[in-house]
């Protein structure tokens, strides 16, 4: 017998028909039991007027027997058994119920198990959102006419300079992990003019908080023949309210899981210079932002509060960061001081930066001596603005911590399948 899938049972009520899954809960009541079998697509119960005592929540199994409408069950049908066979049982106990509606696991619990904790419904649900957004960013781009790219992840230099980068051996030579593709989008916008990359970037930070790891999948994005850096602020809000609003649309029953509801994007997210966002955050919440600092966590979070409540929006842009803590290829702003730089806040945590960048080559040089940044090993990068770049911006955007934030999850790790971070290679 050829197999269904179990979103098509609907449409073979009153057929026998073969479904295979896992088994993601079993019940008794008196003779009666009751199996929730989960495949690729979807869960269906099926029940037997016998007790079941071979079959294990976690047992790899298969059923035959016939689509029953049900309409208090989830799909409106049921299946009536008549055969059951484990395909592959457990050869020792699950070392935590994943039938259960919530794990109730300390994180260090739910990551050393990470293999069988993905198995549990409100984890799987996660990614299914991260599926969705990841789907929905690649399409949005598109529609706006960028052209995918893939950068390499193994380098010559370090592409945002500083200490926070993975050396590594290179066959003779040393290497870096990608702190982000930046180098390589730039050199592609004289190419396609409007390029984006979902993909790995590595940070040595040595952070051990809810909102760090140290490999993320970054969403990427450059632009060229801008105006100013306001035009990267449009499309990025552009490409975000396409994406919620697909996520709402489509992950209704993931979301329902973590009974969350998705954010609507304003047409135009409120912008606030830093400079101005310290005073307000100073005057209105009597919290001073540290000096040594552009802007702190906690500054962050309120900021994120003041959107709120000033125009009842979850996103804030904050603009105009200062020069010393930006990377040298970020344009000056009016102001010496400050740069065409931003960063987007949603719901009190940042979640991408970006900013108009430097296009002429004397400039960069200029920049990068007053910085005292030595060009080598980024000769490949800087000699391509000696051959007519446009002006261009774009930015990189953090995928886990959108997920995390339209979640409400406790830590950055739940939203990655294998997380890595200061103390965590494995699994």
């Amino acid at each position: 017998m050829e197999r269904t899938l179990i979103k098509n049972t609907a449409g073979n009520i009153g057929k026998e028909i073969l479904i295979k899954g896992r088994a993601v809960n079993i019940r008794k009541l008196g003779e009666i039991s009751f199996v929730l079998i989960q495949d690729y697509t979807g869960l269906i119960q099926a029940v037997w007027d016998k007790s079941i005592e071979e079959v294990k929540i976690g047992n790899a199994i298969e059923i035959i027997g016939e689509v029953k409408e049900e309409k208090r069950a989830k799909g409106g049908v049921e299946i009536s058994g008549k055969e059951i066979k484990i395909i592959s049982d457990n050869s020792e106990e699950l070392p935590f119920d994943l039938s259960k509606p919530n794990l109730n696991l300390q994180l260090t619990t739910l990551l050393d198990y990470r293999s069988l904790s993905l198995r549990h419904q409100k984890v799987q649900a996660i990614f299914k959102l991260y599926d969705l957004l990841l789907k929905n960013y690649d399409s949005a781009m598109r529609e706006e006419g960028f052209t995918e790219i893939k950068t390499p992840k193994l380098l010559g230099a370090a592409s945002e300079g500083g200490a926070n980068v993975f050396k590594i051996q290179y066959f003779e030579k040393h290497a870096y992990l990608a702190q982000s593709p930046q180098f390589y989008k730039q050199i592609m916008v004289g190419v396609f003019e409007r390029v984006y990359e979902i993909g790995s970037v590595f940070r040595a930070e040595p952070h051990f908080t809810t909102r760090h790891v140290n490999e993320y999948i970054s969403l990427d994005a450059e632009m060229g023949f801008i105006e100013n850096f306001e035009e990267v602020m449009e499309m990025l809000n552009k490409v975000l309210r396409k994406i919620f609003a697909k996520i709402g649309e489509e992950g209704k029953e993931y979301l329902k899981i973590h009974e969350a509801e998705i954010s609507e994007v304003p047409e135009k997210i409120p912008r606030v210079k830093l400079s101005e966002i310290k005073k307000i955050i100073k005057k209105k919440y009597g919290y001073e932002i540290p000096k040594g600092t552009d802007i702190d966590p906690e500054g962050e979070r309120l900021a994120g509060r003041y959107g709120k409540e000033e125009f009842n929006s979850d996103f804030i842009f904050v603009t105009h960061y200062p020069w010393a803590d930006r990377p040298f290829y970020t344009m000056p702003a009016e102001n010496p001081e400050e740069t065409f730089g931003f960063d987007l806040i949603f719901k009190g945590v940042e979640i991408a930066t970006g900013g108009q960048r430097i296009h002429k080559y004397d400039q960069l040089i200029e920049n990068m001596n007053k910085k005292n940044i030595k060009p080598d090993g980024m000769e490949f990068y800087l000699d391509i603005f000696k051959f007519a770049m446009p002006p261009h911006g774009g930015w990189g955007m953090g995928s886990e911590r959108i997920i995390q934030q339209i979640l409400g999850l406790g830590s950055i790790k739940e939203a990655v399948l294998f997380p890595r971070d200061v103390k965590r290679l494995h699994p």
